[in-house]
């Protein structure tokens, strides 16, 4: 495989995460950072932070649309749930396998 070839494959396959990501809008952030240690926030600055390279002027609202398919606000008014005391238990457990996001 090429550069050039893994490079699309990669994009293919990180858009397909995005699109699974924006048809289970059933699952919550806090529970996917408990499970597997990041969310569609942390998705949404890594991307950010990838734009940036190529665009300085790109920022991480527009990073949060493309990962929510749709305004952050809408998302928490549609999709966000509160968060339970075991759920915020989880979280807080978990917080050390928590992704590390660069410049954030």
């Amino acid at each position: 495989m090429t550069k050039d070839q893994q490079t699309q494959a990669e994009a293919a396959a990180f858009r397909s995460l995005v699109a699974h990501l924006q048809e289970r809008s059933d699952v919550q952030n806090i529970d996917l950072m408990t499970l597997a240690g990041f969310c569609r926030n942390c998705l949404s600055k890594w991307y950010s932070a990838a734009a940036k390279q190529v665009d300085p002027e790109f920022d991480y609202a527009t990073a949060q649309e493309y990962v929510y398919g749709m305004s952050i606000e809408s998302w928490k008014r549609d999709h966000q749930t509160s968060a339970s005391d075991e759920q915020m238990q989880r979280f807080e457990d978990s917080k050390p396998l928590h992704a590390k996001i660069s410049g954030y």
